[in-house]
């Protein structure tokens, strides 16, 4: 089944090799660029029409590009790693059919953004070529201390969509019986050699700030082309609200020009 959103894009769901999600475009490797972007929705929910459809559809027009979004496991019925494993299959689909990982870019909101810093610790683990960039979102860096970043405690009042007692709950399902220090499950730990360039985004009014801050001081320290924004006084993954918010339509604009000008570097 085909459908078109708001901006335009074809989008139909599909199974892309071994890997089902989300279409835009054709995925036609001959000529052509694609972003992975990989939703959020704190590992438990699918991803939102009106909200992860429309966004990845807008930046898909703005750049000219395909792209998908797999529909990996969610918990609590499938913990860490089924999720991360649906993710690298759904980068190794790309790969096989044909496109050049220098044509690729990953982009990830909230969990997604988790998923995309994990991915990058298992494409680097497996040899596989890096993509051209990578944009985290609002990415959920730490899950092995609930409450020990400082913006997990200073906005906990203020986030009106990631409350700081959902937390727990988010990192018990989704780490399992695992170490949740690991880094493939709290990125904050990783290591951040050869990570591709980097472009975070978050909002000064949510509780993962800190996820965001801490970690592109960590990439940047390690020498790696990163770029952090942080908003003034928006919700949690605020670029997904581009209805409600006119930052989120500037901020779109913006992950499209850093995706554009690493893919076109990359050609």
């Amino acid at each position: 089944m085909e459908c078109k959103d708001n901006a335009g894009i074809a989008i139909h769901y599909d199974i892309v090799g071994k890997a089902p999600g989300h279409v835009f475009g054709s995925l036609t490797a001959a000529g052509r660029q694609v972003i992975l972007w990989l939703h959020g929705g704190a590992f438990s929910l699918p991803a939102a029409p009106a909200m992860h459809l429309s966004m990845v559809a807008n930046i898909c027009k703005q750049l000219g590009v395909d792209a998908f979004m797999p529909d990996y496991r969610l918990t609590p019925a499938n913990p860490y790693p089924a999720a991360l494993n649906d993710c690298e299959q759904a980068y190794r689909e790309l790969l096989h059919l044909g496109y050049e990982a220098s044509d690729i870019a990953l982009g990830g909101d909230s969990a997604g953004g988790n998923l995309l810093l994990a991915l990058l610790q298992r494409i680097r683990k497996a040899n596989l070529p890096m993509p051209a960039c990578a944009v985290p979102v609002s990415p959920v860096a730490d899950l092995s201390r609930v409450h020990g970043l400082p913006s997990r405690y200073k906005v906990r009042h203020s986030d009106p969509l990631l409350p700081a007692h959902a937390m727990q709950r988010m990192c018990s399902e989704y780490a399992g019986e695992h170490d949740s220090a690991d880094p493939e499950i709290s990125p904050l730990y990783m290591d951040c050699d050869g990570l591709p360039p980097l472009f975070f985004l978050a909002s000064s009014n949510e509780i993962l700030m800190d996820d965001t801050v801490f970690l592109a001081r960590r990439t940047s320290a390690a020498g790696i082309d990163t770029t952090c924004h942080i908003w003034p006084m928006l919700p949690h993954a605020f670029p997904l609200f581009a209805g409600v918010f006119p930052e989120a339509v500037a901020a779109r604009g913006d992950i499209a020009n850093f995706i554009g000008q690493h893919l076109a570097k990359a050609r």
